[in-house]
């Protein structure tokens, strides 16, 4: 049995700043000060927010919230947006929570991520959204939680992360 599988080639580009300067940058801001200047435009964001069209929708102190709108570039060979997109999309929010709540030149790196799927995500969904917020800001170790939400509201996938606090 052969099966006719060929469909239109599509394109998509992606273009993006050289992350060095920006995060040598972020060195010398707090995570509040340094995520404000990239939601409102004044500093690039890091390139894998390029690559999942990811935009940021507010920026407070131990609380992201980020948008992006999954399109078919992102299946997986099931014909659903690959929960690695969903797991990139979290981390970002969750980790970023943490990130809002540092003083300059303290970093963080995360330990831990885990991701509960909820619900299929398909490019016909419209926007999501990745909020990330703060269950506990340790001096050396932050608990953050976040979902993904369709426009309608419904959760679509949960997390919880572990990050550790980088003092100098």
């Amino acid at each position: 049995m052969t099966i006719d599988v060929t469909g239109q080639t599509r394109q998509k580009t992606v273009t993006w700043q050289d992350p060095l300067p920006t995060a040598r940058l972020g060195r010398e801001l707090s995570g509040l000060d340094y995520l404000t200047g990239i939601a409102e435009g004044r500093i690039p964001p890091a390139p894998i927010s390029a690559h999942f069209g990811m935009r940021w929708v507010s920026v407070a102190e131990g609380d992201v919230v980020i948008a992006a709108t999954p399109d078919e570039s992102l299946y997986n060979p099931i014909g659903t947006v690959h929960g690695g997109v969903a797991a990139t999309l979290l981390d970002s929010a969750v980790a970023c929570a943490v990130h809002s709540t540092l003083p300059a030149g303290v970093g963080y790196t995360s330990v831990e991520l885990k991701v509960n799927y909820l619900r299929a995500i398909s490019g016909s969904v419209g926007e999501i959204r990745a909020h990330g917020w703060i269950v506990k800001a340790g001096s050396r170790v932050a608990f953050a939680e976040g979902d993904i939400r369709d426009g309608q509201g419904k959760v679509l996938a949960t997390a919880s992360s572990t990050c550790l606090i980088i003092k100098p």
